[in-house]
């Protein structure tokens, strides 16, 4: 398999929609491959620019080292190269840099680099663990600016001058004049890439900044609906945006804001509303009650018939 080159990624994922798969765990908590790798090969049955594994929506923060290479692995091998497989990587530095050359080895095409473990660090700090991720592998690096870990313009423009596999921008921050300045400064350098919670919410706007992709949680269990979401987004079609805003993603967040850690949760509710149980949340999460399942089936099957489709309002 011929493992695609940095900018090559970055071009790829930043002209579609992306997609972070749950990851699969037993009731014991325990991660199960074999329905990870079917889950894997349902969501390309779709159209999707990129897979991100052991990312945020896959439990990155509970998954030990290992167990982060195995994820990768599995969904580098279910994909056979049809996408871009990009690996979850973070905590400090010396684990995200073990974690990054351990992506590498599993076959992985890129990295998202996740805020390091808790700590506050001036722009230097920031940069330095950037760099030493960038320096142990080839492959194409995105940084995820949001929490702890937000990196100004001018520390970007120097990291990426001095690391051309630095080849991604992901904001979870929410800060538009931050996210103008980058994209002003870096221009098309960077593939820019959304990455609030429930990312739909915020991908209109953002594509007027430059933000041509967003990671779609809500892919899981309603890809139709994503995709056709996606597809309204890029023909900014207002009406058909403000309705998918307006029938599902904005019920669907005032449920998720029920109880703390929901972003994870409620994705694996929906999975198994659909069908496809993804098993239990891993602590310190919790899952979402019977009740609040239950009001979710009824978003879920309401929106069934998905995002008015372009080609049929011709």
């Amino acid at each position: 398999m011929t493992r695609v080159t940095p900018s090559e990624m970055a071009k790829q994922i930043g002209g579609g929609l992306l997609s972070f798969p749950v990851t699969h765990f037993d009731a014991q908590h325990q991660f199960t491959e074999a329905p990870y790798r079917e889950h894997c090969a349902w969501m390309l049955r779709h159209e999707l620019a990129g897979l991100f594994a052991a990312g945020g929506t896959g439990e990155f923060f509970s998954l030990t080292p290992p167990e982060v290479a195995k994820v990768v692995k599995a969904a580098v091998e279910e994909t056979a190269g049809k996408i871009p497989v990009v690996a979850g990587c973070g905590y400090g530095t010396a684990i995200a840099v073990d974690l990054a050359k351990a992506a590498h080895d599993a076959g992985a095409d890129g990295l998202l680099l996740l805020p390091p473990y808790l700590m506050n660090s001036t722009q230097e700090g920031l940069a330095a663990h950037v760099e030493a991720v960038c320096k142990a592998t080839p492959l194409g690096v995105i940084v995820y600016n949001r929490d702890n870990a937000i990196l100004t313009e001018d520390t970007l423009e120097k990291l990426c001058d001095r690391n051309p596999n630095l080849v991604g921008f992901k904001d979870g921050v929410g800060d538009i004049e931050l996210m103008m300045r980058v994209y002003a400064r870096m221009g098309d350098r960077l593939t820019y890439i959304g990455g609030l919670p429930t990312a739909e919410t915020f991908a209109l706007p953002y594509l007027q900044m430059g933000v041509t992709t967003y990671s779609s949680a809500i892919f899981n269990f309603m890809p139709e609906w994503a995709l056709d979401f996606y597809k309204s987004v890029r023909a900014q079609d207002h009406a058909a945006v403000m309705a998918g805003l307006s029938d599902f993603v904005l019920p669907y967040i005032n449920l998720r804001n029920r109880g703390r850690g929901y972003a994870v949760s409620i994705v694996k509710a929906g999975m198994s509303v659909i069908g496809r149980d993804a098993g239990p949340v891993r602590t310190p999460l919790t899952d979402l009650t019977d009740a609040e399942r239950a009001e979710l089936k009824v978003l879920i099957d309401r929106a069934q018939g998905g995002v008015p489709r372009l080609a049929a309002r011709g």
